[in-house]
């Protein structure tokens, strides 16, 4: 609104309203009189203070002021000083007539003339020159100087606001830009990759695993090719429909597909989008399978593990499971060697029904390393009939167990081993787990008088018998709480070491043992191998156990020379025989011959343990007075010899412990040489029947598979040499 003008408001006529120069009785040409002092000095009865002090009348002659026209400039100002409390009227007299300063600061006052006429000039302001009275109780109270109006605020520069505006726009792009720099340049690998993930599959390239071959190179265990069905629950639109359509094809009931296509969720949340519905499928009916176009069912490229001899060897061989990862036996003792590494194929691939592999999109194949074959040391040959032997014989022995082993005593090569029970190494899962131990390393059996070998061996080497030497026998010696008699009495005879082995007298091998010691007897018990596993490479061979010499009490002494109070498996047996037949020096059984590499290449077997046990003439004494096991008349062993063939060896009877407990029945052996006179394979059978009738398994058995053995390798008869005329009972 535009300031009022500070000249007096004329009316039509052009005279000055609210003039302060009308005519009254007082005469014209007093100044101030209608002025915004006449406002300051209005009163509420109309009169103004000086006319209150000049005495005069009300209503006279002297002109009433009304406030219209005594209105200043300044048109708010009267009622500012009535809520003033009227203090602006009562201002000091020596600030009356003083000049006007400001417009808001200025108070005009009305001069009162004197009567000397229209012309006199007001008299100046005097000085007081006396203390001014004190003011009266009645007076009002004198106004307030006017204050000083503030100043108005100073306004804002719009330069220095368009500057500030300015620089944080240009900071918020340099913000955004830096980041996008860094999402591009520093960031973009990962967020690329991230991507890339979302839209990538991978599929495994299976590694081939490496054969299992006999020492011929004829496969005993090989992969072949094969597919595996797979399903992708959240494309499968009627289960149950594609379970039916694949079951007559797979073999597999449609209740369990059916299961199998059922939607679950991973633990990450996700939906599960693979699950196997048939593994190790032949490639003509995974073509079947791909001709039915079902949704969410595929056929990869898989293997199948394959027995071509199905039991043969099936308990050294042992299994694998559907991925290829072995599980018993050799497969599973060699599953690093056998496996190799998978590949993988990460690819991109479109989403719904463009799911393939996007041309020209990431794609990345790392290829499958095959895994290494083993040439093992068994001959196929051997191993079936030494099998068929073994299983013929003891299909008399219901519920029986039995081992066989066949070495090669110079080599320490394990040719042929076989246990009874057997399964299908091609479908393992519906047999008997007992039926899948390896007898020969898992059967702890008390070896009875096949461990005399050991003891007339030591007392050999350490002097104590001669091939000559001659005792008297009685029927029955006591040790401790415990008499151990002869199934052949001696009447108290002199018998020569042959015949106590030919009919395996207690009696003999105690009195001998008793002259060899304690300690000696069992450092010649570890030389032989007992007490320690072999080391052949089967998974889980047993140790066997020796009775330690703190350990003995007065009938074990008489209970360990002739093998009881002795824990061993066969194959620690058929290794102890084996070093006298290799001239009294022990070479550790072995069943891997050579690894054969993915390239080919083949890596022979770590050499095996060897150490000598006896002297070359001890052993071959030793081997001369076995034979009479076989060739005295009335002696244990007769049914074992081999015609055309000197045979060394010897029965025995033990039993068969589980958990340190004896079972009911017998273990009857019998572990032999041939030709006696320069030994080229030595056989062991072990046979438990809790029924009795082992000793007419073990001996028939080993003959037959001898007789085999001999043919097989084309090792011809024992012309040269004849075995040698043994006398029991000598004078």
């Amino acid at each position: 609104m535009p300031p009022r003008s500070e000249d007096p408001r004329r009316d039509a006529t052009g005279s000055r309203r609210g003039s302060s120069r009308e005519n009254t009785g007082r005469g014209s040409g007093e100044p101030g009189v209608g002025g915004i002092s006449g406002a300051r000095a209005y009163t509420p009865r109309g009169r103004t203070i000086r006319e209150e002090r000049a005495g005069l009348p009300r209503g006279g002659a002297e002109q009433r002021r009304t406030p219209r026209s005594s209105r200043s400039g300044d048109p708010f100002r009267p009622a500012l000083q009535v809520l003033d409390g009227g203090r602006a009227g009562a201002t000091r007299a020596t600030r009356r007539g003083a000049p006007a300063t400001g417009r808001s600061g200025v108070v005009r006052t009305v001069q009162a003339r004197t009567p000397g006429g229209a012309g006199d000039e007001p008299p100046g302001p005097r000085r007081r020159t006396v203390p001014r009275a004190p003011r009266r109780s009645d007076r009002p109270a004198a106004r307030r100087p006017p204050r000083k109006p503030p100043r108005p605020p100073k306004l804002a520069d719009p330069r220095r606001r368009l500057r500030l505006g300015t620089v944080l726009t240009l900071a918020l792009f340099a913000t955004i830009g830096i980041r996008l720099v860094v999402l591009q340049a520093v960031d973009a690998p990962a967020y690329a990759g991230g991507g890339v993930t979302d839209r990538t599959r991978t599929v495994d390239l299976p590694a081939p695993r490496g054969a299992i071959y006999d020492r011929t190179g004829a496969p005993l265990a090989h992969s072949v090719e094969a597919r595996y069905v797979f399903a992708d629950p959240t494309l499968i639109e009627d289960p149950a429909a594609t379970a039916r359509a694949l079951s007559p094809l797979l073999g597999i009931s449609a209740s369990k597909l059916t299961k199998l296509m059922q939607p679950r969720r991973l633990e990450n949340g996700n939906p599960s989008r693979f699950e196997y519905l048939a593994r190790g499928v032949e490639v003509a009916t995974a073509r079947q399978v791909q001709a039915l176009e079902l949704p969410g069912i595929g056929v990869h490229r898989d293997e199948r593990r394959e027995v071509p001899g199905d039991d043969l060897a099936a308990n050294l061989i042992g299994f694998t499971s559907e991925d290829m990862n072995g599980l018993e036996g050799l497969e599973a003792r060699y599953d690093d060697l056998l496996r190799g590494e998978d590949g993988k194929r990460v690819y991109e691939a479109g989403q719904g029904d463009l799911a393939a592999p996007i041309p020209g999109g990431y794609s990345r194949t790392t290829p499958p390393k095959p895994g290494s074959s083993l040439q093992l040391t068994i001959d196929r040959d051997l191993q079936y009939m030494t099998q068929v032997i073994l299983s013929r014989h003891m299909a008399r022995a219901k519920g029986g167990t039995a081992a066989a082993v066949v070495l090669d005593p110079t080599t320490g090569e394990v040719l042929a081993q076989a246990s009874h029970p057997t399964y299908n190494a091609a479908k393992p899962l519906p047999s008997d787990p007992v039926a899948r131990e390896d007898a020969a390393t898992s059967f702890v059996v008390d070896p009875g008088s096949v461990h005399k070998a050991i003891t007339f061996g030591a007392a050999l080497q350490e002097g104590v018998i001669t091939p000559d030497t001659a005792l008297p026998i009685e029927n029955s010696v006591k040790k401790g709480d415990t008499w151990f008699s002869d199934t052949h009495p001696a009447n108290g005879r002199r018998m020569s070491v042959a015949g106590m082995l030919a009919y395996s007298s207690n009696v003999g091998t105690i009195k001998i043992a008793d002259e060899l010691g304690q300690d000696r007897l069992i450092d010649y018990q570890r030389r032989f191998g007992l007490g320690q596993p072999t080391g052949e490479g089967m998974p889980g061979e047993a140790s066997g156990r020796l009775l330690p010499a703190e350990e003995w009490s007065e009938s074990s002494y008489g209970s360990v020379p002739i093998g009881h109070s002795v824990d061993a498996t066969p194959l620690q047996m058929a290794a102890a025989y084996a070093a006298i037949a290799n001239d009294g020096t022990y070479v550790q059984p072995h069943l891997v011959k050579e690894v054969i590499g993915p390239d080919g290449t083949r890596t022979p077997a770590k050499p095996p343990v060897t150490r000598p046990v006896l002297s070359p003439a001890n052993a071959a004494a030793l081997r001369t007075l076995l034979e009479a096991v076989t060739t005295v008349e009335g002696a244990t062993g007769t049914t074992a010899a081999v015609p055309g063939f000197r045979v060394a060896g010897k029965t025995g009877t033990g039993w068969r412990l589980v958990d340190g407990r004896k079972q009911p029945g017998e273990v009857n052996s019998f572990i032999g040489m041939a030709p006696a006179e320069k030994p080229r394979y030595v056989i062991a059978v072990f046979v438990y029947a809790p029924q009795g009738g082992g000793a007419a398994i073990a001996n028939p058995a080993f003959k037959e598979m001898m007789q085999f053995t001999l043919r097989h390798y084309k090792v011809p008869p024992s012309t040269t040499s004849k075995p040698p005329k043994f006398v029991v009972y000598p004078r």
